[in-house]
């Protein structure tokens, strides 16, 4: 039985450090961040709303009657989440969160797939890394189309903020993928519209070199602060250097809406794609997100020895039944039976999920830690919402912790007991540790860590995922 309706957690987090982090005493000061962990019968993750100071983002989830799992990650910059990350890493090896239809503000219920909140610009600080530009030829110009909505943006004027985003000091090292797809296609020819992209690019800011146009998927250390190319429209390749290999990545085969996707080769690169929008109403939204998910999962070594790209896209449309923000978001009250859970929600939970899986055993006794599988480029409607989800951030931690410091380490706060570990994590050289506080009884880094914490939280334990630079005091 729970304490109350719900039980604090208060995080210490070191402000500033007196001495040097040694094997000799440190003396630290501390900043402290309450957050409360409500009772409740639901067993899905929940993120706990908690200050933008707080140097974690923190998610909670009922695991039985008597045990709620809490998960603290950090809390990156997505605006330069590929700074650090090893050059010698493939493009499709990386997960990079993308937007589907990037452009589409304009044109609800049918048109619309992205907030009007969230412009390309913010798109990008917010860690976006493929976009999805859909142009027609206006008056001899490429304007940004979605079907035959107009979106209002040239070509060039997306042109320049890709540009502003890669010359800026702090994210001069990330790299973006642009798909470029022709929508009146049933008004212009081909040859126009390839060329019409030659000339702009060349025309826009930036310029050629700003562009990695050869036709294989690149090592990110070649593309820092430069725009893959992604070219989904069609050509023979004629005015482009090298013909079909120098108009970027050029998918060989699209099929429209095909439900269970399908693969396509670029060079030695298998590309398995899933891009099922054509769904028959919101009833299918579950299958939707199963299908999408499993194709950012690896396949078996056996089955695909070569290197491998996957390419997902969540998002999904259908007239009546089916709008870009009613499959994205849902409608109603799911949590209480009323209404469809959207697939962004679902997402964000099961990436939580795969975030939090255990330690395994080797055959050969070893206990290792299982890593998060997701893999690819996820293509995605609405994408900041909901708000408590945090796609971006979790998208970017599967891949993270590949390359950071960190272990798992888990603390309980359980009936009877009479010590409590506290971790500790080093961020940007600053000591930090979560504190347990549950109805004003609290423990202190710096004291024995001894608590009689039985009597306020009896037949109840917490387990903490601390998922970074785990050092135990």
């Amino acid at each position: 039985m729970l304490p109350s309706s719900h039980s604090l957690l208060t995080l210490a987090s070191g402000a500033s450090q007196k001495s040097r982090v040694s094997d000799e005493k440190t003396e630290i000061e501390l900043e402290t961040f309450t957050f409360h962990i409500h009772s409740s019968r639901q067993t899905t993750w929940k993120a706990v709303k908690i200050g933008q100071q707080c140097p974690w983002r923190i998610y909670h989830q009922r695991v039985s009657r008597n045990l709620y799992c809490v998960l603290l990650l950090p809390r990156r910059n997505v605006a330069a989440f590929l700074r650090d990350m090893p050059d010698s890493l493939m493009l499709s090896s990386l997960v990079l969160p993308g937007t589907h239809d990037t452009m589409a503000f304009y044109g609800w219920p049918v048109s619309q797939c992205q907030s009007l909140a969230t412009p390309l610009a913010i798109q990008l600080q917010s860690g976006i890394r493929v976009i999805d530009i859909r142009l027609a030829v206006v008056d001899g110009r490429l304007l940004a189309y979605h079907g035959i909505s107009p979106q209002h943006a040239t070509f060039q004027s997306i042109l320049t903020v890709v540009h502003d985003f890669l010359s800026a000091p702090e994210t001069c090292r990330e790299t973006i993928v642009m798909s470029l797809k022709q929508e009146d296609f049933t008004k212009v020819d081909w040859s126009t519209f390839s060329e019409k992209v030659r000339g702009e690019i060349s025309e826009g800011s930036g310029g050629r070199d700003m562009w990695f146009l050869e036709n294989r998927i690149p090592f990110l250390g070649e593309v820092r602060g430069k725009v893959v190319m992604f070219s989904r429209f069609g050509g023979d390749g004629s005015g482009w250097e090298g013909g079909l290999e120098g108009m970027g990545i050029h998918p060989s085969t699209w099929p429209d809406s095909l439900k269970n996707g399908f693969t396509w080769k670029c060079k030695d690169t298998l590309v398995r794609t899933h891009d099922w929008y054509n769904i028959p109403s919101f009833l299918s939204i579950p299958e939707k997100v199963t299908l999408a998910r499993e194709i950012l999962l690896p396949l078996e070594t056996s089955l695909s020895p070569q290197p491998s790209l996957a390419i997902s896209y969540f998002s999904a449309a259908s007239f009546p039944f089916a709008f870009p923000s009613m499959v994205a978001l849902g409608f109603g009250w799911p949590r209480v039976g009323l209404g469809v859970e959207g697939v962004n929600a679902r997402v964000g939970k099961w990436l939580l999920d795969e975030l939090t899986q255990g330690d395994v055993t080797t055959e050969l006794g070893r206990r290792i830690r299982k890593e998060p599988r997701v893999r690819g480029w996820v293509m995605m409607d609405f994408f900041q919402d909901p708000l408590d989800v945090g796609l971006i951030p979790l998208l970017v931690e599967s891949r993270s912790l590949q390359f950071m410091s960190h272990r798992k380490k888990v603390f309980h706060i359980a009936p009877n007991t009479q010590e409590t570990l506290i971790p500790s994590v080093f961020v940007d050289q600053s000591l930090v540790a979560p504190v347990c506080d549950i109805d004003g009884l609290s423990t202190n880094i710096q004291s024995s860590h001894r608590a009689k914490c039985g009597k306020y939280v009896q037949g109840w334990t917490v387990d903490v995922f601390l998922l970074w630079s785990l050092h135990v005091k």
